[in-house]
């Protein structure tokens, strides 16, 4: 395997900020693991795709749920499936490995081509899942019992993990990885990452657009603010109805909830609460 040599500096479809470039890049020189945290929507997981790309180097990704394992990522051994070729005389059962199923670490410790692995959203699983892997990160090695060998890494994997902070992850874990949170963006960058999905977009739509954004996130008592990913669908969705500008220029105070709000607001409880500024806004007018 050969270490990539080309530093981080973001690609043609993701707008990196100079501290997530310096963490970026920091993480792969030490290969520490790379902790990502921020908001839903944020570009944590996009970001792993793009390092990958960045450093040509393959992408392993494993999406964890609440039901994931921490052993899934090693292997799974099938015995039911062992028993039932057993049963039925399948020459397969005399050879223990036919049974045993690669999970994404042994993918990535043993790639041809050193691989940027994904660990996604690793706070859905159970809180004893970053523990069960602390090893296996800190050794790059681990043992298949059933088969009786070691898989080892030839050099350690490019590593990057996400959480959406809905767990704290252990203390152990965290002094294993070298973290980054994401700061949501502010203008100047959103203005940044629009320019990258509509390069010809009218700059007083995207102006306008931002300002009803950045309020709608800043209302008091919102149970979900929008994102980043929110935005583009927004500003995608206006720019398809071929809204006039006006609409939102001249938009009336006793109307709160912006057109083609579904793309912003995800939840009837942050309809309705616009709906009751708006009534409020109609009483006080």
């Amino acid at each position: 395997m050969k270490t990539p040599t080309q530093r981080f500096e973001g690609t043609q479809n993701y707008v990196a900020t100079d501290d997530l470039k310096v963490a970026v890049n920091a993480a792969v020189l030490l290969r520490r693991p790379l902790l990502v945290k921020g908001e839903p929507g944020t570009g944590k997981t996009v970001l792993a795709h793009e390092i990958a790309k960045a450093v040509g180097a393959p992408l392993i990704e494993w999406n964890v749920k609440s039901t994931t394992k921490a052993q899934q990522g090693l292997y799974e051994y099938d015995a039911v499936a062992r028993l039932r070729d057993g049963q039925l005389g399948d020459e397969r059962v005399h050879d223990i490995a036919n049974y045993i199923k690669k999970g994404k670490l042994w993918e990535a410790f043993t790639a041809p081509q050193l691989p940027v692995l994904l660990i996604d959203e690793i706070d859905k699983a159970d809180i004893e899942f970053p523990n069960d892997l602390l090893q296996e990160l800190d050794r790059m090695s681990f043992d298949v019992y059933e088969t009786r060998q070691t898989v080892a890494a030839v050099e350690r994997p490019i590593v990057v993990i996400t959480s959406n902070n809905e767990k704290e992850l252990p203390d152990a874990f965290l002094r294993r990885c070298f973290f980054h949170y994401i700061k949501f963006p502010d203008r100047d960058t959103m203005k940044a990452i629009i320019d990258v999905h509509f390069p010809d977009i009218q700059k007083t739509l995207v102006n306008k657009a931002m300002d009803i954004f950045y309020e709608v996130r800043e209302v008091p008592g919102l149970k979900k603010k929008p994102s980043t990913s929110e935005l583009l669908d927004w500003l995608k969705l206006l720019l398809n109805e071929d809204m006039p500008l006006d609409v939102l220029q001249n938009r009336d105070p006793t109307k709160a909830i912006p057109p083609l709000h579904g793309a912003l607001l995800k939840n009837e409880q942050d309809v309705m609460l616009f709906e009751r500024l708006a009534f409020m806004a109609r009483r006080q007018s």
